[in-house]
């Protein structure tokens, strides 16, 4: 049976909830233990780099800091609202609104900076999500121009219609490769796959995702690094690095990275200088975390200026978060959520049988 678009979408909401929920109760019910952040400089630990507190932005669902505004990062809420992007300032107030115009906002979960046709740069948002795992056929990228003058106005956007070759799915990760342009989108859930595109996009037709690789169970957002050199991917309870191949695609895990436990973290972002995350989370006045890049993960600090070449870098299949004694209750975060995502789609198809 089908269901009306507007149904999916309080569907998804629904879906959304539910899962939040659970991690939450999750949180409540598990004993708390020593932060590990206590043995790490004081220098090097997490900081609020700004506060989201515009009542217009209630599900901050992407990140993308702007290298050609210095200062501005651009966010975006989530699903069944207008389509826009808001440019934050350093102190997280909004210094522009850009609508995009002919673009729909389903359910839009990630966001990045990448380049147009002409190598211009451009803002990228990803229309991607689908708690019903398969309900949409197929799902949607915008891109407009990253404007010269930062103002409020009104932008053309370019449609790109996005299939997997493996069939449809929930994601909520999309990064764009600074080097090559091309675009990389993780699956949520157990099952979690790195899907690479086509090497240019068309506006006419399908773009085809391929799968290249697994990525972190429960995937909620990703970023490249500005040199390409780096990417990381962020579940719900921390975020794992991989060094990029030659070829552009996502490689060896680089270990694990701490962030700070937030509501509903789904957004992540390199600092223009490659140095820090900024990581953020749905919800009503929520701060945006500066996280450091690892040394070992970091060109600038690393020997011989590669990635990993301390020769420590992890497995090649990430997890979900920190390595430490929270670990016991990062599993049962998870395996709350999924619970709660599993029951939600079985009483979903349930009623649609009736």
């Amino acid at each position: 049976m089908a269901v009306r678009p507007t149904r999916r979408a309080g569907a998804a909401r629904t879906a959304r909830a539910v899962a939040a929920t659970a991690l939450l109760c999750g949180a409540a019910a598990l004993p708390q233990t020593a932060s590990a952040s206590t043995a790490v400089p004081a220098a090097a630990r997490p900081k609020v780099a700004f506060t989201i507190a515009d009542p217009r932005i209630t599900e901050s669902s992407g990140l993308a800091a702007s290298a050609r505004h210095p200062g501005i990062v651009y966010t975006h809420n989530d699903s069944g609202g207008v389509p826009r992007v808001y440019a934050l300032g350093p102190d997280g107030r909004v210094r522009a609104v850009l609508t995009l115009a002919g673009a729909g906002a389903r359910d839009w979960e990630a966001m990045a900076l990448g380049k147009d046709d002409r190598g211009r740069p451009a803002i990228y948002v990803a229309d991607i999500g689908d708690n019903l795992g398969g309900a949409w056929p197929y799902v949607t990228l915008y891109r407009i121009p990253e404007p010269e003058q930062m103002r409020t106005q009104s932008i053309r956007a370019t449609r790109f219609r996005i299939k997997y070759a493996d069939g449809p799915r929930n994601a909520e990760t999309m990064m764009i490769n600074p080097r090559t342009n091309r675009v990389y989108i993780a699956s949520k859930l157990f099952s979690g796959k790195l899907y690479e595109g086509p090497a240019r996009l068309r506006a006419g037709g399908d773009n085809v995702m391929r799968k290249v690789g697994g990525a972190p169970a429960m995937a909620t957002d990703g970023a490249f690094s500005p040199d390409g050199r780096t990417c990381v991917i962020r579940t719900y309870f921390g975020a794992r690095m991989y060094s990029v191949d030659a070829g552009g695609r996502p490689g060896k895990s680089l270990g694990s990275v701490s962030i700070p436990f937030q509501g509903q973290g789904e957004s992540i972002t390199y600092t223009p200088d490659g140095r820090s995350f900024l990581a953020g989370s749905e919800g009503r006045n929520q701060p945006v975390f500066q996280v450091a890049v690892p040394d070992k993960a970091n060109p600038q600090a690393s020997p011989g200026g590669k990635p990993g070449s301390d020769g420590k870098s992890g497995d090649s299949n990430a997890d979900e978060g920190h390595k430490d004694p929270r670990d016991v209750r990062v599993g049962l975060f998870l395996a709350l959520a999924i619970a709660g995502a599993v029951c939600y789609g079985l009483l979903r198809k349930h009623r649609e049988g009736r």
